[in-house]
């Protein structure tokens, strides 16, 4: 599945984003905030914490949760993204978006925090 145009610009254009990964039992996590960027017609998130995040450990192990920014909920499947080129452009997609918030950008463009891309797929 793709994202509609609507949602897709919607969701790339919020500051944040509330990721609720789905626990083994099939329950959500409570929503933590991070930060959404846009590359082409997909959208991707990283744990700033690297793989420490607790949301990030949940969301990589169950590959499903639910997203919601600018008011539109989605059920999404989460995927890794280990495309170096892949990556470098969400690298940029973040210096470009949260310029403005430049002690926080160096480390989600870092090794630790890139290693864990994911690209969110509605379902």
């Amino acid at each position: 599945m793709t994202w509609n145009n609507s949602d897709l610009e919607t969701i790339a254009s919020a500051d944040e984003l509330e990721i609720s990964p789905q626990r083994r039992d099939g329950s959500l996590r409570r929503p933590t905030t991070v930060w959404v960027v846009r590359d082409g017609d997909e959208l991707y998130v990283r744990s700033w914490r690297g793989g420490d995040g607790a949301w990030w450990r949940t969301a990589h192990s169950s590959h499903a949760g639910r997203v919601t920014a600018g008011g539109v909920t989605k059920d999404v499947v989460f995927t890794d993204e280990n495309d170096a080129a892949v990556n470098d452009r969400v690298d940029d997609a973040y210096r470009t978006k949260y310029q403005r918030y430049s002690a926080y950008v160096g480390p989600m463009v870092a090794d630790p925090a890139r290693a864990t891309t994911l690209r969110l797929t509605p379902q």
